[in-house]
Formats: structure tokens, C-alpha cells, sequence
């Protein structure tokens, strides 16, 4: 196999893979909804199937790996996909393609026990979802009691040896628009780049509307008038979806305006889900099962579907969005139960 490309000149060289659709928390822009219909357990890959499939997926051109969920630190003897996918890194002394970039998206709630054994798994970096500093509010927006400890989480990364790890923050209109300062702040002094985020029409998010987004230019205005004019910097030659910009006093944040400011024409990133589905967008209402192609034909094979998907690509989803005159929700929650691959939680963030 070689180096895919789709029908826009868009290579596949980031992979979201999520090991389970399970999380521990109800974040309302992502799991408002009381009950969920969960992948079959005896359907999910194993460890091994996970290492085995980015295997073969690197020769189309992968090189970015980000492990998610769900919560993606549910998943039992997660530091054996770890170790394992880490022992597929590109070097020097082997000289062959290979993972350049190995990351995992997390809450944090799980991490103080977590992050020593991540690291010496071999874990490159970590991104923490956390959207507000304060308890009563983080209770708001997660249901669930657990600041204390993601904040526990933050702190232990930093003692394990994480660097360069990276903070998203999902801004809501009238919930959490009024802590942008204080994020700036937090990530100032744990010296964590903060990444402030469109709320977006995904699949779950069930209780979406336009007049909650806070759009990239009022999260700039919010960050400008506690410390100055943001500039924008030079934008880097990748494809990472945030855009970057400086404080007068040096510190550097980021902002995803995928809702208002898509960016689908640079878009290289894929999705695995848990149980082995395939998405080439995230907006994608149609996902390619490869599970039983995995178990019965092995990886390669697998492989080779993901690759003739991709060379049909034409996905511009976010784009299409915003070309929607009347841009609502895009599947309701009873559609949702009988269709879990819809799900944010499901197809891996």
C-alpha cells in the first residue's frame, strides 16, 4: 500500500482512535441526554487489534495517533495500547515510517493514578478537556463532583514528566463565556496552553443552538480585555486545527472555530470507534465497519478498506453546516438511541 490521498489532495495522516464509548462525566454540549444505548462489549477491539490496525494504517500515510473515548482512561490496561502503539514511533535507527505523534484526550479525572504508568508507556503528551475552574459550576455542566480531582489529574501529569500538554475548553454562551480570563490565568501558571472551543452541532449534542456558540472574535474580545490585544501568529504548516495567538505578556492560546470558521479544505483526520467503524469526518452520518473484516482478514485488510474509502473522500461536513439556512441540532436524541455511531462519546472527539 501507499500513501492515500482523498479526492481533494487531502492525505490521511491523523487518526483519532477510540477505545471505549463509555465516559465519566455528562458534559451537557456532549452527553445531555438521562440513557444511552452502548456498543456491544463483545464487539469492542481488543488492545491488540487497536495496535494491529494503526499498523497497518501507517504505510496509507498515518502518523498521528490521539487515543480517545469516551473517557478514554476507562479503558482497562490502557498503558499496553500505549506501550504498544508507542513501539510503532518512526527512528532514526529503524528509518522506516512511523508514528510521529502519540497524544491522548482526557478529563483528567482518572489521570493522578494514570499518568506515571502513561509516561513510561510511552506516551508523548496529553490534552485535557476541563471548561471551567469552579466547583459549583463544574457540577453544572458534568453533573458530576469531580474538580477536585481533574485538577489532582493536572497536577500529576506535570509530576510525571508531561510537557506541552494542552487544555480545551468548550465555551457556552451564559455558562462559562465569563472564565476565559481565568483559563488564560490557570494555564499561565501550570504553563498549559489553553485551547478555547466553538461549541459544535456533533452528533449528542442534543441541546444545540446557534445563540450559544461564543464565536472565535468574542473569545478574543473576552481575552483582550483582561490582558491586552491578542496577534495572531504565523500560521504553523500542519493541518492542527486551532489558530494561535500571543498576549502582550508572551502567552500563547489557541481557538477550534470549527463552527464558524471551518476548516474541512486542510482536514486530514480520521475516526475509529471502539468497536472498529471507520469515520472520514466527524459531520459523517455513515461510518464503514471494519470489524469483521479485522477479525476474519486480519489488519491489512482492514487497511485496504480505510484506504479505498479515503481515496473517495470528498467530506466537508463542517462547511456544509454552516451553508445550512436553518442550522439546528443534527440527529435528535431519539434517533440517537438507534443509531449510537452519531454520538461525539462514540466516535471519539
Amino acid at each position: 500500500m501507499s500513501v492515500v490521498q482523498d479526492l481533494l489532495a487531502r492525505p490521511l495522516r491523523s487518526l483519532r482512535l477510540s477505545v471505549t464509548d463509555r465516559c465519566n462525566l455528562r458534559c451537557g454540549y456532549c452527553m445531555p441526554e438521562e440513557n444511552y444505548t452502548w456498543l456491544p462489549r463483545q464487539d469492542l477491539l481488543t488492545l491488540e487489534e487497536h495496535v494491529a490496525l494503526v499498523e497497518a494504517l501507517i504505510p496509507l500515510g498515518v502518523r498521528r495517533v490521539r487515543i480517545t473515548g469516551g473517557e478514554p482512561l476507562l479503558r482497562r490496561n490502557l498503558p499496553e495500547l500505549v506501550k504498544g502503539l508507542s513501539a510503532l514511533e518512526s527512528t532514526e535507527e529503524n528509518g522506516a515510517p512511523g508514528i510521529e505523534d502519540l497524544s491522548l484526550t482526557t478529563n483528567a479525572v482518572l489521570l493522578e493514578e494514570a499518568a506515571e504508568d502513561l509516561k513510561a508507556a510511552g506516551l508523548h503528551r496529553l490534552t485535557v478537556s476541563l471548561d471551567t475552574l469552579r466547583e459549583d459550576r463544574f457540577h453544572k455542566l458534568t453533573r458530576r463532583n469531580d474538580l477536585h480531582r481533574a485538577l489532582g489529574g493536572i497536577r500529576a501529569a506535570s509530576a510525571a514528566g508531561f510537557e506541552g500538554t494542552k487544555l480545551n475548553a468548550v465555551i457556552l454562551r451564559g455558562e462559562n463565556d465569563d472564565e476565559i480570563p481565568a483559563l488564560l490565568d490557570f494555564g499561565r501558571e501550570h504553563g498549559i496552553e489553553i485551547r478555547f472551543i466553538e461549541y459544535m452541532d456533533v452528533g449528542g449534542a442534543t441541546r444545540w443552538s446557534m445563540d450559544k456558540v461564543v464565536s472565535v472574535m468574542e473569545i478574543l474580545r473576552h481575552a483582550g480585555a483582561a490582558f491586552g490585544e491578542p496577534e495572531p501568529m504565523e500560521p504553523e504548516r500542519t493541518t492542527a486545527p486551532a489558530d494561535r495567538f500571543v498576549l502582550p505578556n508572551g502567552q500563547v492560546f489557541g481557538v477550534i472555530a470549527s463552527t464558524t470558521r471551518p476548516f474541512c479544505a486542510g482536514c486530514d483526520r480520521a475516526r475509529v470507534t471502539a468497536d472498529g467503524s471507520f469515520f472520514s469526518c466527524l459531520y459523517a452520518r455513515e461510518g464503514t465497519r471494519l470489524l469483521e473484516t479485522l477479525r476474519e482478514g486480519g489488519a491489512t485488510a482492514a487497511a485496504a478498506l480505510v484506504g479505498d474509502v479515503w481515496r473517495q473522500r470528498s467530506d466537508r461536513g463542517a462547511e456544509e453546516r454552516l451553508a445550512t439556512e436553518e442550522r439546528g441540532i443534527l440527529a435528535p436524541a431519539r434517533e440517537l438511541k438507534d443509531r449510537p455511531h452519531l454520538e461525539m462519546h462514540t466516535r471519539g472527539g
